[in-house]
């Protein structure tokens, strides 16, 4: 399996996934800590991929949705954003109604 086809599985497969640098856990970079204490603080349960185990990971999903920086939200196979989009949609309250809206339970 290519790593394109990882990743599209990966997005597909599961409702919210990150693709960040550490774990959700033990996030290893200040933005992808961001973005799980904002999925934390919603409720969402998420998948985390740990870009600094797979150097092709890290590469591909840069690839894949053509977006140069790490963390990645995806959300039922969507790309939405970074860090700073994330943010400003979680301050907007946008990033909860996008879940609601997709039909994802968030604890919060």
């Amino acid at each position: 399996m290519s790593i394109e086809q990882f990743i599209d599985n990966e997005v597909k497969a599961n409702d919210v996934v990150l693709f960040m640098k550490g774990t959700p856990q033990f996030p290893q970079c200040g933005f992808s800590g961001q973005v799980v204490q904002i999925l934390d603080h919603i409720g969402v349960a998420y998948k985390g991929h740990n870009v600094l185990e797979n150097a092709e990971l890290r590469d591909g999903i840069k690839q894949f949705s053509n977006w140069p920086t790490i963390p990645q939200l995806y959300v039922k196979g969507e790309f939405v954003g970074g860090c700073d989009i994330v943010r400003e949609m979680f301050q907007a309250g946008e990033l909860q109604k996008l879940f609601t809206d997709k039909g994802i339970k968030a604890a919060a």
